[in-house]
């Protein structure tokens, strides 16, 4: 197994390979979503292997948490890492708010939906339009001296407000999108996070399914799907990606893998980020993810499949 990695310069530790929430849970995000199966995700997410669970409020509006506060009073506390995140403001029909009365509401309201006393990462999930960044940021470090949360987070911010979020040095992980087929993060925001120990979580590894191998070329989508409107599943660009995952089918069956796996392994294996954390609409997906953890790429297929997707 892989070994643990430390969340930016916190006493936070935790698996490179998380589980993402969205679909415990998040009946506003998914159709036709069964709270059990949810979780049983969960469940067998923490027994075979994974530490960290990545939630937020936005999932359900705080059904996820709900979710994860049940299964985890059958667990370990301190050896689960809990990510949670907040930014929609119910009172203000979800608008993004990071006032520091908001966030310690919100830390609060978290705390008791996960039905324990810290939160191990508190993300800011959005940038709302007025409150200065490193304000927000000031608030929750307050909040972790008081022992509720251990690690602050940023997520969907731009650079330049991850600048001034951390301008006191309080941020310690940053989640944003990044993945083979989106990787505009690598020209100014890894090298900065990296510079000043901040961890990085990136979201949508798998490009919504576009890099485990699953889609044909002739497949169409509904228009009411979300697919439909996304410029990756459009005509040359989707050709181009289904190219290059046919190449990595080639590398997958070298190490007896699925494309999935060798993807989260090549995140596992990348030093600019610290934990992926994919999702999981099934039990099956949970247990096939974990296989991740046992392949390792070598640096020359490391590198071929960077230079594959650049």
């Amino acid at each position: 197994m892989t070994q643990n990695v430390q969340i930016g310069r916190t006493e936070v530790h935790s698996t490179p390979l998380g589980l993402g929430t969205n679909a415990v849970g998040g009946h506003n995000l998914f159709p036709n979503l069964n709270d059990n199966t949810g979780k049983e995700i969960v469940h067998t997410a923490l027994t075979n292997g994974i530490t960290l669970l990545d939630t937020a409020f936005a999932y359900g509006m705080g059904r996820s948490e709900e979710l994860i506060g049940e299964v985890l009073k059958e667990f370990d506390r301190s050896k689960v890492i809990i990510a949670t995140k907040a930014a929609h403001d119910p009172a203000k029909d979800g608008a993004f708010n990071n006032t520091p009365e908001f966030l310690a509401r919100s830390v609060d309201e978290a705390l008791q939906r996960l039905q324990t006393e810290y939160i191990d990462i508190f993300y800011i999930h959005f940038p709302d339009e007025t409150t200065p960044k490193n304000e927000a940021v000031a608030a929750l470090q307050k909040i972790k001296e008081t022992g509720k949360i251990r690690a602050i987070g940023v997520s969907n911010f731009s650079l330049d407000q991850i600048k001034d979020a951390n301008q006191d040095g309080y941020v310690d992980i940053v989640e944003d999108e990044y993945s083979l087929i989106h990787r505009e993060a690598e020209q100014e925001l890894l090298p900065y996070l990296k510079e000043n120990q901040i961890s990085f979580i990136p979201y949508f590894p798998l490009g919504s399914g576009l890099l485990t191998g699953k889609y044909e070329r002739n497949i169409t989508f509904p228009p009411e799907d979300l697919r439909s409107k996304k410029p990756d599943f459009q005509g040359e660009r989707f050709n181009v990606i289904l190219d290059k995952v046919n190449q990595l089918k080639q590398i997958a069956a070298e190490y007896n893998a699925s494309v999935a796996e060798i993807v989260l392994a090549w995140y596992i294996k990348n030093p600019f980020i610290d934990v992926v954390i994919p999702g999981a609409k099934k039990v099956e997906q949970v247990i096939n993810n974990v296989k991740a953890l046992d392949v390792h790429l070598t640096d020359e297929d490391y590198h071929r499949i960077d230079k594959l997707f650049k």
